[in-house]
């Protein structure tokens, strides 16, 4: 018995004329002889010619508009129309920080506005400083005289004025093992460039949570939170664990991996613990504060106005879990970790009160805890 069947396909994909397919089969009985099965069956044909025309056209058609095979011709007026739109949202620069700054005229002041614009070409943020003289009129409206252009900088992970406004630091931090680099900026020139090795610390902390970024009144010490330095590896050789004053880079030797840690997770898992420092602008040295334990976690610091306790910062204990076990499972997405308000001495201040003092030099100042009753307090301010 032979079947025959027409059947007919459109193809939507080239949107062209309907494509005959002419399907010709047969079946017949299988028939149990005395020598052996006989099966008999006929081959199929397919005629696909007119789907090869069609094709065809269809390619044809779009090399005719200048337009790739995939792409759909009805949707190239969505598509412009929509990079339109993400070119005009891409346009509005987005304000990142702003410090405001009192001058001797009460009438008037001044502000300098952080601003970020995204580079879809090449895939990044650029970022700009914006310049403005805030005045009142004696109707009492405020009158913003900003400066033509705004000035680019690149490259800079941190922009932080002084309070007065007369001078700037920008953070620039390295990805490799790179000193990290801070320039101290005055009215009209580059005042000084403080290069710090990752033996001193690590790169600046710049997020929302650990960073910490402050001058003091003087404008001659600016406290940070860093990465502290990498802890000591052991460092193995043919013969075994290798003694110390022996160079790393010896032939045949390789460092260890040393005890692990946990991080924060998250954005915070290929960085290590902060740790708050001061440096001297004028000098360049760096002081670590001390006396805090590593468990905990700093960040947030500010200046006191007047204290022998001139540091105030945020700390975050890593002893947190079940029965004071160590946890830290983020705090970026899942900021209500447990934190308190320290307050530790000054690096160098407290030098130099030990100096002025006597029968005191095997004594330390440790810091102390000032929200001992809260189980959370984060970014102190001083009014």
């Amino acid at each position: 018995m032979v079947v025959l069947v027409r059947v007919l396909v459109a193809c939507a994909k080239f949107r062209c004329p309907a494509a005959n397919l002419l399907l010709s089969a047969s079946t017949s009985r299988v028939r149990a002889q005395p020598g052996g099965p006989l099966l008999r069956q006929r081959t199929s044909k397919v005629s696909l010619r007119s789907i090869a025309m069609s094709t065809t056209q269809a390619s044809e058609a779009a090399a005719d508009k200048g337009l790739p095979l995939a792409v759909d011709a009805t949707m190239i007026d969505e598509y412009a129309s929509q990079s339109k739109l993400l070119q005009e949202f891409v346009k509005i620069p987005t304000i990142g920080k702003a410090w405001i700054f009192n001058s001797k005229d009460d009438d008037m002041s001044k502000a300098v506005v952080s601003i970020g614009k995204s580079d879809l070409l090449a895939n990044k943020r650029r970022q700009f400083l914006l310049n403005t003289h805030i005045s009142k009129s004696p109707s009492k409206s405020v009158d913003f005289q900003w400066s033509p252009f705004p000035t680019e900088i690149s490259g800079v992970s941190a922009i932080v004025p002084s309070p007065s406004g007369e001078k700037l630091l920008l953070v620039r931090n390295s990805e490799d093992d790179s000193p990290t680099k801070l320039e101290i900026w005055g009215p009209c020139q580059l005042e000084n460039e403080i290069h710090i090795a990752k033996s001193v610390h690590g790169s600046l902390y710049t997020d929302e949570w650990f960073e910490g970024i402050s001058w003091n009144q003087e404008e001659t010490f600016i406290a940070y939170v860093a990465e502290e330095p990498p802890q000591p590896k052991p460092v193995f050789n043919d013969y075994g664990f290798k003694k110390e004053g022996l160079s790393e880079k010896d032939c045949k030797s390789w460092k260890g991996q040393g005890d692990w840690e946990e991080t924060w997770g998250e954005t915070y898992s290929k960085k290590r613990i902060p740790a708050l420092f001061v440096i001297n602008i004028s000098s360049g040295e760096v002081r670590p504060v001390k006396q805090i334990p590593r468990s905990l976690s700093v960040g947030q610091v500010i200046w006191a106005p007047s204290s022998s306790y001139s540091l105030v910062f945020v700390a975050w204990s890593s002893d947190n879990g079940f029965q004071g076990t160590p946890r830290k499972l983020g705090i970026k997405y899942c900021y209500n970790r447990p934190c308190a308000l320290y307050a530790a001495p000054d690096p160098f201040g407290q030098e130099a009160e030990k100096s002025l003092t006597e029968g005191n030099k095997g004594e330390t100042t440790t810091m102390i805890k000032l929200t001992a009753n809260l189980s959370s307090a984060f970014f102190p301010r001083f009014r």
